[in-house]
């Protein structure tokens, strides 16, 4: 069963990001927070695709939903 921690790894070790957070309880709906540098100049649908990437086939079979808010860490900042 797919894990809000196992999808948390998954994404931390695809890319560098400041804050991270993921959360879920029926084991294939999740909601993600993603702040990274690497979201600067990307347009949302570029940010979705980033952070797809780091889950490669399990975004094809084990992970049914991802809801994604992603965010620079200056947007991250603004937020707050």
């Amino acid at each position: 069963m797919v894990t809000p921690e196992s999808i948390r790894i998954n994404i931390a070790q695809g890319m560098a990001t400041e804050y991270l957070s993921v959360a879920g309880d029926d084991g294939t709906h999740f909601e993600a927070v993603i702040v990274s540098e690497a979201f600067t100049g990307k347009s949302r649908v570029q940010r979705h695709q980033m952070v797809y990437q780091t889950l490669g086939d399990r975004m094809r079979g084990e992970i049914h939903a991802l809801s994604m808010k992603t965010f620079t860490p200056q947007e991250w900042q603004s937020q707050k």
